[in-house]
């Protein structure tokens, strides 16, 4: 029967058995360890919304002086990586089909004709729909190509009144520098997710729960001696994360230190208290798994991080506001590239110390009732 009393003892054993329970058990390790360092390397490297090394295919029915320009200003494009030239339009349409090419360019007979003739010439691009995001860009790269070809037919038209484009924060648009800050906290919120999801889980599946009952430790014993070792585990992890962002990636951070570290701290105490209740209603491992994960998919798709808040539904951005992954994204942007201000920062901070007081007390009800 647990006992009320508080022992700083009691706590300290607690604490160093759930830290043991984590490095021994080699399942832990793996999920604990092993993903977030391969997720960081993967996702930086390979993770890019740019578009990169693409095929096309090209149908020129025209084979003239312009036709030949633009195919060859195609042809001297970087992110392309082959032309694929087509005598039909049924050719094109299977290639686009099969998945072959992203985007293909038909070019009219009269396409040269039209233009030494001062008309403007016409040209029909197919794009393949299921790879939208990347065909639209793609589009849009074949779109400025076509008008440097347009600039160049005619160089006394008027041209449009210049727009001088800056990019504030990321001057050189890397994808990196936007992708490393929030792998910070996705990494984290998954590695402290599953620690806190699989320890009261692991006590019931191993047959030492029944042994917890029966010990003097109390319930705030028990409550802290759990949270503790994902708390730490996730705040190393966080800040393992940002050193490899800074120092391995180059990313600037501009931001305050201490705030950011205050908002990792209280954003690893909110999941741990999420994991805490996944833990309590789980009777297996597998099953904590599966709940860390069920609860940890659509917090980083409603987080901001995939899709910009904005974006969504209004009831959608109401329960955005209930994720401390939203908050926490937020300021780490910040943090590494816009040196946001303090008062920017802690309008961030108190949702997560509210939403991590909340789901740490209601992890307390959750953990008190199983072991009553």
């Amino acid at each position: 029967m647990l006992t009320s009393a508080f022992s700083l003892t009691r706590l300290r054993a607690q604490f160093i058995k759930e830290v043991l329970s984590v490095l021994r058990d080699p399942r832990s390790r793996m999920v604990v360890f092993v993903p977030p360092i391969l997720q960081l390397l993967v996702f930086a490297f390979a993770a890019t919304l740019e578009v990169r090394n693409v095929d096309i295919a090209v149908y020129d029915q025209d084979t003239g002086r312009w036709s030949h320009e633009l195919v060859q200003r195609l042809d001297s494009a970087r992110f392309i990586t082959h032309i694929r030239h087509v005598d039909s339009q049924q050719q094109l349409h299977e290639l686009i089909d099969r998945g072959e090419v992203i985007a293909a360019l038909a070019i009219p007979v009269d396409f040269s004709r039209s233009i030494a003739a001062g008309e403007s010439g016409r040209a029909q691009v197919l794009v393949d729909g299921r790879r939208s995001n990347s065909g639209q860009i793609t589009v849009a790269y074949l779109s400025t190509i076509a008008a440097d070809v347009g600039a160049e037919v005619v160089p006394d038209a008027q041209a449009p009144t210049p727009v001088v484009v800056r990019q504030w924060f990321n001057p050189n648009l890397v994808y990196r520098w936007f992708i490393v800050p929030g792998l910070t906290g996705i990494l984290a919120l998954f590695s402290s997710l599953l620690i806190t999801s699989l320890s009261i889980a692991r006590e019931r599946e191993l047959g030492t729960f029944d042994q917890l009952l029966v010990s003097p430790t109390s319930t705030p014993e028990i409550i802290i001696s759990k949270s503790l070792p994902a708390l730490a585990i996730g705040t190393g992890l966080g800040l393992f994360m940002i050193s490899a962002g800074v120092f391995l990636f180059g990313i600037p951070f501009t931001g305050s230190f201490a705030l950011l570290l205050a908002s990792l701290v209280l954003f690893i105490a909110s999941v741990v208290g999420i994991g805490l209740m996944i833990s309590a209603v789980s009777m297996t491992q597998q099953q904590a798994i599966l709940g860390a994960f069920a609860v940890g998919v659509p917090a980083v798709l409603m987080s901001g991080f995939a899709t910009p808040v904005e974006n969504m539904p209004v009831v959608l951005q109401w329960l955005a506001q209930a994720i401390p992954l939203t908050h926490f994204l937020i300021i780490v942007e910040g943090s590494f590239l816009k040196a946001m201000p303090p008062g920017d920062i802690l309008a961030s901070l108190w949702p997560l110390a509210v939403i991590a007081l909340a789901t740490l007390t209601m992890a307390t009800v959750f953990v008190r009732g199983r072991l009553q």
